[in-house]
């Protein structure tokens, strides 16, 4: 399923930045074919998460165009962006959103319920993605019985049970040691090798971006392919 960017430009309003508008985003061009992974780094603040968000159809942009498999987002109401995330589309966010009322295994099992599978349908799905992301036998606890890696860890198995098209991953291994990190990145990889998904990656790490096809280096001019290590904050 391949992803198509277009000249995607986004910009805040005066009126929420108490001065001048303010480009975050400018003539962001980007493809990225199925099954191939893609890095993109970049100093703090230049706009890797707001293009993450626009990619899955979160934040709104002034001009240009997003597709997935010729299907456009800007065409698309919010309710409809919201179902075709649903169905389309895995996201780990850097700040998790792990619901605490849920447990572990709830958690995960979320976007196959929200496509309307049961519980009980999905619990080999769920069993499997938690062995992958080695969090096997904790599908009871709640959220606040773990740390931050293991609730990065849920993040990563909730977004990928559900076999995405398009997988977005901001900062996925910020919160891992290097062992799991390594173990992240490579079920990351091969997911979106296995289901034919378009894997788009916000890192400042170096190894992380070493496991891509491609890395690109975002600045308030564009995007441009990087032969750099990432740079760190």
């Amino acid at each position: 399923m391949t992803l198509l960017v277009t000249n995607l430009q986004k910009s805040y309003p005066a009126a929420t930045t108490g001065g001048q508008p303010v480009t975050v985003l400018n003539q962001i061009n980007l493809t990225v074919a199925a099954g191939e992974f893609v890095a993109i780094t970049g100093q703090s603040g230049v706009g890797k998460s707001t293009l993450l968000n626009c990619l899955a159809g979160l934040d709104d942009w002034q001009s240009g165009d997003i597709t997935l498999n010729g299907d456009s987002l800007a065409a698309r109401s919010a309710d409809a962006r919201a179902h075709w995330r649903r169905d389309h589309v895995g996201f780990v966010f850097q700040a998790f959103h792990v619901l605490p009322h849920l447990t572990v295994a709830q958690n995960v099992a979320l976007p196959r319920m929200l496509q309307g599978a049961t519980a009980k349908a999905c619990e080999g799905d769920v069993n499997a993605m938690l062995e992958a992301v080695g969090l096997r036998g904790m599908t009871d606890r709640l959220p606040e019985q773990l740390s931050g890696g293991q609730l990065q860890r849920v993040a990563i198995a909730r977004a990928l049970v559900h076999q995405p098209q398009l997988i977005l991953a901001d900062e996925p291994t910020g919160n891992l040691d290097p062992e799991n990190g390594e173990r992240i990145m490579r079920l990351l990889c091969e997911q979106a090798k296995a289901t034919r998904a378009a894997l788009v990656l916000v890192t400042h790490s170096h190894a992380a971006a070493r496991m891509a096809d491609r890395v690109l280096h975002l600045t308030p001019n564009g995007l441009s392919e990087s032969h750099d290590s990432p740079e760190r904050d």
